[in-house]
């Protein structure tokens, strides 16, 4: 596996793994089989393992984050702490929140308070990489990010990352401690990161971890409607209102996958890496997969190169995509609906 360096010295593996994929919110898998696709990957060469105390299932007569995801990924550390780059997050109370009760908090003492209770949860004595989940409305996010930073004096965290941020908001927070990477949703069919953000993070030397980069596995043409239809992505105005119409945007990844003799999930991730040479950003996207087969598969992306006719076709998906990356009903869950 090719190793990059991130914002702020971070070097890792070229390729993550979303450990958010591992949760109910896709199904639901059991904690070994979980656990077993965790170390397969590691086995691949990914060391980059992305969570956040917000994934998971909700324990019963509790409030605030699940935490159980990173209760799984503590049973990885627990035996291979030195070949992973952990990577957690914090900020988000809850998605759905009732109303009245804030969606995402930002203050001082809250994020102590989740810092701490991160690592009591994955049995570590550092965070390689937090993240501000989802910056909160009422703070700014220099004071924010002025509180992680103490977190990083205190020998508790290594590097500080931000996730769905605007590019002010990025600059902002750059100016008060150096931030090693942006995670955002990024791929051939999400791009309005590339208007402001990407170029944000190129000009800073600030990396780029995409999320959700085969479109929540959309574009990997395996997925029915019948299998998506009683989890999130079944919700989502992409997958659920305008399946049908997306299926021209499936289809011009096919035709570049079958014409290089390649799989759609590499073909897209191939994309990416070529994206972020051509904007100058170190890129690192963090595919999730509960299939230990897909993991070998992934990790091939990242030795393709692309020919130009195959970037040009899929540099014209997105305008062939109907409905909002969105999964929040407020415009302003996501970069775009701030900048």
């Amino acid at each position: 596996m090719q190793t990059i360096t991130l914002g702020d010295g971070l070097e890792t593996s070229a390729l993550g793994f979303g450990a958010m994929a591992l949760t109910h919110v896709y199904g639901g898998v059991d904690d070994d089989t979980a656990l077993g696709v965790l170390n397969s990957a590691v086995d691949e060469g990914v060391r980059l393992v992305d969570t956040a105390d917000v994934y998971g299932q909700p324990k019963p007569d509790t409030t605030g984050p699940a935490g159980t995801n990173e209760e799984l990924v503590a049973r990885l550390l627990a035996d291979r702490r030195d070949d992973v780059t952990l990577a957690t997050k914090f900020g988000i109370t809850g998605l759905g929140a009732p109303a009245g009760v804030k969606a995402s908090r930002g203050d001082a003492d809250y994020a102590r308070e989740c810092c701490d209770a991160s690592l009591r949860r994955l049995r570590t004595d550092v965070i390689d990489l937090w993240y501000l989940h989802r910056r909160d409305p009422d703070i700014p996010v220099q004071e924010t990010v002025g509180a992680m930073a103490e977190l990083v004096a205190a020998g508790k965290v290594r590097h500080l990352g931000l996730s769905e941020v605007t590019a002010a908001e990025l600059r902002a927070a750059h100016a008060v401690h150096p931030i090693a990477a942006v995670q955002s949703e990024w791929s051939v069919w999400s791009r309005d990161v590339e208007a402001q953000v990407i170029p944000a993070c190129a000009e800073l030397g600030v990396g780029f971890v995409p999320y959700s980069p085969l479109g929540r596995g959309f574009l990997t043409g395996t997925l029915t409607r019948d299998q998506i239809a009683s989890d999130v992505r079944g919700r989502t105005s992409r997958m659920g209102d305008n399946w049908d119409i997306n299926q021209r945007a499936l289809a011009v990844v096919t035709d570049v996958a079958e014409r290089l003799r390649i799989t759609n999930a590499q073909t897209v991730l191939a994309w990416l890496y070529a994206a972020g040479r051509r904007a100058g950003v170190a890129v690192a996207p963090i595919p999730g997969t509960r299939s230990i087969a897909r993991l070998a598969e992934n990790a091939a992306a990242v030795d393709i190169v692309l020919d130009d006719a195959a970037l040009a076709a899929l540099d014209s998906v997105a305008q062939l995509v109907a409905g909002s990356r969105n999964i929040a009903a407020d415009p302003a869950w996501i970069s775009a609906g701030r900048e």
